[in-house]
């Protein structure tokens, strides 16, 4: 069995959007940059749980949507002076769609 899951096409997320993923094993947000580089990270800031899915994406970041804290698409760190990290699963496009890894999403805490 792959260990990864095929979750959507990259045109189910805009340029710079995001969207809820509800996976067998939990929810996920997927960013989508202008480079149509693709992201997963728990939907949750670090700061109060703000949902990073509605949150705006700017270059390899997001900024929460309650407290405007800047979050890394990268490491899922917070930028700046902020302090916290949000967990990030390994995800990639193949073939137009989205794969994210099943090991990972496993090994994560209950949505």
């Amino acid at each position: 069995m792959s260990n990864w899951i095929d979750i959507a096409p990259l045109s189910d997320i805009p340029k710079r959007g995001a969207r809820m993923v509800k996976t067998a094993l939990g929810c996920v947000a997927v960013f989508r940059t202008a480079q149509d580089e693709v992201f997963a990270l728990n939907n949750a800031c670090p700061h109060k749980a703000g949902p990073l899915a509605e949150g705006i994406v700017h270059g390899k970041s997001v900024t929460c949507p309650l407290h405007n804290w800047v979050i890394s698409l990268e490491t899922g760190e917070a930028q700046g002076a902020d302090e916290g990290r949000v967990t990030t699963y390994p995800a990639r496009v193949e073939g137009g769609r989205i794969l994210l890894d099943r090991t990972f999403l496993r090994a994560r805490t209950a949505a």
